[in-house]
This record gives C-alpha cells, sequence and structure tokens, in this order.
C-alpha cells in the first residue's frame, strides 16, 4: 500500500516537475516563430506596395514629401520611434483616407490632407496609424481575419493576386477591433501630447467629418473608422486637466502651401 501511494505521489511530482520546467521555455524563440513572423510581414508588405504602385499615382515631389516629414519627424523623435522603420507614401486620391500595411509602410492619401483643416488634425490621424505599427495591430489584424498561414503562403511566389487584394482591402477599407481602435486613439494623443501639439483638433476633425455629408462617399477613414462621436468624446475626455501645448511644426504659409501643392500636383 505505501510502495503504491510513494509510486502515486512520485508520478504527480514528476507532473508538475515537468510542467513547470516546460513553462519556463520561450516557444517563440524556441520554434522561431518570431523570424518566421517578422520575415512574411516584409514579404507580405512589399507585395501590396508593390501592388499599389502599379495601380495607383504616387506623388514624388520633393516639397510636398518634405512638408510631411517635418510633421512626422518631430512626433518620432519625441516618442522613441525610429522615423526610418516608417515608409511613408502619398497617394493621388480623393479619398480621406491613411493606412498602413505590415512591415511599417503607412500610406497617405491626398484627400486626407486637403480635407484637413490644420496640421494637428493630419498628425492625430497619422499618429493613430503609426501607432497600429508600432502596437503590431497590422499583423494582429490579418492573422485573425486572413490567417497567419494563408499570409506566409502568398509569399512563396505562387500567384496571389486575389489574397494581395483581400489583404489590401482589410487594411484601407475595415475598421480594426474596438479596443485596438482605442489603443490606437489613445497612443497618438500621447504621442502628440509628447511632442507639444495639441490633440484637441484630432477629436473635432472626427467628429465633424462623420457629419459631412457632401463628402460621405469619400470619407474611407472615417467610414471605417465607426463611432467616431464617441471616439472624439473619450479623446476630449482624455486630455482634460492635462497640460496642452499648441505647438506648430509648419508655419501658416508652409501649411497652405502643402495643401495647395498636393491639391494641385498632376
Amino acid at each position: 500500500m505505501m510502495k503504491a501511494l510513494f509510486k502515486g505521489l512520485s508520478i504527480v511530482a514528476a507532473f508538475f516537475g515537468i510542467w513547470i520546467l516546460l513553462s519556463q521555455v520561450d516557444y517563440i524563440t524556441f520554434f522561431k516563430i518570431d523570424k518566421a513572423k517578422s520575415v512574411t510581414e516584409k514579404k507580405v508588405g512589399d507585395m501590396i506596395w508593390d501592388q499599389i504602385k502599379q495601380t495607383e499615382d504616387i506623388i514624388v515631389n520633393d516639397s510636398i514629401t518634405k512638408s510631411l516629414d517635418k510633421l512626422l519627424k518631430p512626433l518620432c523623435k519625441e516618442n522613441g520611434i525610429e522615423r526610418d522603420s516608417l515608409k511613408v507614401h502619398i497617394i493621388k486620391k480623393d479619398e480621406v483616407n491613411a493606412f498602413a500595411l505590415p512591415d511599417g509602410h503607412l500610406v497617405v492619401y491626398s484627400g486626407l490632407i486637403e480635407a484637413s483643416k490644420n496640421e494637428q488634425a493630419l498628425i492625430g490621424v497619422l499618429g493613430h496609424e503609426i501607432a497600429h505599427i508600432e502596437k503590431n495591430h497590422v499583423m494582429e489584424k490579418l492573422s485573425k481575419e486572413i490567417g497567419f498561414s494563408v499570409l506566409m503562403s502568398i509569399t512563396t511566389g505562387n500567384n496571389n493576386s486575389g489574397v494581395i487584394r483581400e489583404v489590401m482591402h482589410t487594411l484601407s477599407s475595415s475598421a480594426y477591433d474596438r479596443a485596438l481602435e482605442k489603443e490606437a486613439d489613445i497612443a497618438s494623443v500621447e504621442y502628440m501630447l509628447k511632442a507639444k501639439v495639441d490633440p484637441a483638433p484630432f477629436a473635432d476633425f472626427m467628429y465633424e467629418m462623420s457629419f459631412n455629408n457632401k463628402l460621405e462617399s469619400a470619407l474611407s477613414w472615417i467610414n471605417s473608422h465607426p463611432e467616431s462621436e464617441e471616439r472624439a468624446k473619450y479623446i476630449l475626455e482624455y486630455i482634460k486637466g492635462k497640460k496642452v501645448n499648441k505647438k506648430s511644426f509648419l508655419t501658416k504659409k508652409e501649411w497652405d502651401t502643402f495643401k495647395k501643392s498636393v491639391k494641385e500636383y498632376e
């Protein structure tokens, strides 16, 4: 009887010992999952961008890209974000839209720049998309909605243009889940506060644009980010009582020239 009891206790002890040992294993590193995801992310990002380049009108004007960079650099610098890790592209398109792609690609439509009343509103949207990149929301969304195995499969060199188009549509025309959207909103606000930029115009932008019927068909960013009124309210609530600066990175003349150049670009 004692022998059987001792044997039973030994088995239980061995089980828990193995369980504790296995719980200490870093499976992500062990199976090199991080590396696989990183390689896949880069390939998927490059493939999507290659397809966009073939179908869209890319703005390559130096004065336009430098003006946008004047808004991005301080935001990145004050928040410890490597500016060179972001691959920023401006596309000539009337849609009021911006979206993140895998591997740090950030696509900005000219319609968003034209619709922004001030640089603070534009910075808020850019910060929101940068947050999606920094917090790995892009691959999280694609892995959930498309499937990581599918993403890996389109990097094998087969003809997967249909899947690539689906990935593009998923990222440019549909919202992240509510928790991720709020996390990106608040992260953008934090980015702005650290860069001494007033986030209130960002909230105003979301609220005003969601009620602008004239642009309803072109409001991709607002339409793909629902509950804009609620989001504007919690942004304003979040900054209540916080020290808010009203720093500008472009002079009024530079801002007006920037918008005009984008509008007239051919």
